[in-house]
């Protein structure tokens, strides 16, 4: 499976979370959720941020992230992930299930019966395009410290109104920290945070 390279979204994404990064205290902890190449944890980890966890679905992505030493996990959003910290019993660790900081470069584009399967998990969001969005926005809930924000990724193709509304019923406040025109889209980047 291939692993997602950093185009314009990641850069966005980087460009937006190095600016949010500079007024936040070093001690934080951090999640990059769907992390590949690890671009935002090792741009955090660059801006001297230690406590950095990766999530992936992608096998190939662990390999890389666990050279990196980005502490990655294997999971499919937070499934694993609860599952792994269920059954790890190092409390230092189960102390890090909520984090200050959440990433997240979602795939984000509508289903495409002619996109490659091996390319598809990496962009395709679902059918409408926004499906996994909402998936993470649920899951990700009882992982942020009361103060906690996200950095959320998502493209004009991802239906940002449905979205919102999700955003609204699960009591997160949200605002747009960046966005970018590309040729046939925009791409934002939503802050979240609990209301």
């Amino acid at each position: 499976m291939q692993i997602y390279q950093p185009a314009e979204d990641s850069y966005l994404l980087q460009e937006t979370l190095k600016q949010y990064l500079k007024s936040k205290s070093k001690n934080i902890k951090i999640l990059d959720m769907g992390s590949g190449t690890g671009i935002q944890a090792k741009t955090a980890r660059d801006l001297g941020f230690k406590d950095i966890t990766t999530i992936d679905i992608n096998p190939n992505a662990i390999k890389l992230l666990e050279k990196e030493k980005l502490n990655p996990i294997l999971s499919n959003l937070f499934t694993e992930f609860n599952h792994f910290t269920e059954f790890n019993h190092n409390t230092e660790f189960n102390q890090q299930q909520k984090f200050n900081l959440i990433t997240f470069n979602a795939p984000y584009l509508p289903e495409d019966e002619r996109e490659p399967e091996d390319t598809k998990q990496n962009t395709t969001a679902g059918e409408k395009g926004y499906e996994i969005i909402l998936d993470f926005l649920e899951q990700a809930k009882p992982h942020l410290t009361q103060d906690g924000e996200i950095l959320l990724l998502i493209s004009s193709l991802s239906q940002p109104n449905i979205i919102e509304k999700k955003a609204r019923e699960l009591k997160y406040n949200f605002k747009i920290l960046n966005q970018t025109s590309l040729f046939f889209e925009k791409l934002f980047v939503y802050k979240l945070s609990n209301l």
